[in-house]
């Protein structure tokens, strides 16, 4: 029991120092550009569709179970903005970014971990090149864009998702329903879920990259730099969430 806790807050120390590493060579030349736009291509434009889909369904499927019980209270006019609300504050949010848990930081970790044994980023390092920069700097940072761009997809088809919800037991014009949303939604509703996404994004593509670039000798260390990578981004966007949920409940 000692022992474990003691090799976990370890790792958490070389995490840490991981993290602190991107930041001090972020702004450091040569700029990845190049690899950089790749990664926002693979982890954003790859991962659309699975998000996508994801989304409607989400706005579908949480209109079709929270009508009734409005229903039933004469409240059914209220059902648009509840479903934004909803999706807006957390559930794209935190669905979306457990989604690339497991699609982008396993990915990212079994990649990394596959060059880390097959000494390719020793032979990066041997031709003078950063490997950290080239390799982590570029993938941490199209994460922490990207998966902001994946939610705001992910709110707008889900909201779309509500509406095709909506009317398969009424008839509710297109236009009147994005007003009810409209009118609903605040400033504030927005800023914070925006926010947190950063986070999400950060983490996800950190995780995964530390997780694969420490991978120990052997193959299977990918496998468990994969797994690990996925289970670790999840319990992280959990902690995140509940950490601005209390933030912004503080001063919102």
């Amino acid at each position: 029991m000692i022992l474990s806790l003691k090799n976990t807050f370890a790792e958490i120390g070389d995490a840490t120092l991981f993290a602190k590493r991107f930041f001090k060579e972020v702004f450091i030349p040569p700029y990845e550009t190049k690899e950089f736009l790749k990664q926002c291509y693979y982890i954003g434009y790859k991962s659309f569709p699975l998000v996508a889909i994801t989304g409607f369904i989400m706005g579908l499927v949480l209109t079709l179970q929270s009508r009734p019980t409005l229903v039933e209270f004469g409240a059914e006019s209220w059902l648009p903005g509840m479903v934004a609300l909803s999706l807006i504050r957390e559930i794209a949010p935190v669905i979306t970014a457990l989604i690339c848990a497991g699609k982008i930081s396993s990915g990212i970790g079994a990649e990394l971990g596959s060059m880390k044994v097959t000494e390719q980023i020793d032979a990066m390092e041997v031709s003078a090149i950063n490997p950290y920069n080239y390799l982590v700097v570029t993938r941490i940072l199209a994460c922490t864009l990207m998966v902001p761009i994946l939610v705001f997809f992910a709110d707008a088809i889900g909201i779309i998702g509500g509406y095709v919800g909506i009317n398969i037991h009424g008839d509710v014009n297109f236009y009147r329903y994005l007003s009810q949303i409209i009118q609903s939604l605040e400033f504030l509703d927005v800023i914070p879920a925006t926010i947190k996404t950063f986070f999400f994004g950060f983490f996800i593509g950190m995780i995964g990259c530390y997780k694969g670039f420490t991978a120990a000798n052997g193959t299977e260390s990918v496998g468990r730099a994969a797994n690990s990578a996925v289970v670790t981004a999840s319990l992280t966007i959990f902690i995140i969430d509940m950490v601005a949920v209390q933030i912004t409940d503080l001063f919102f």
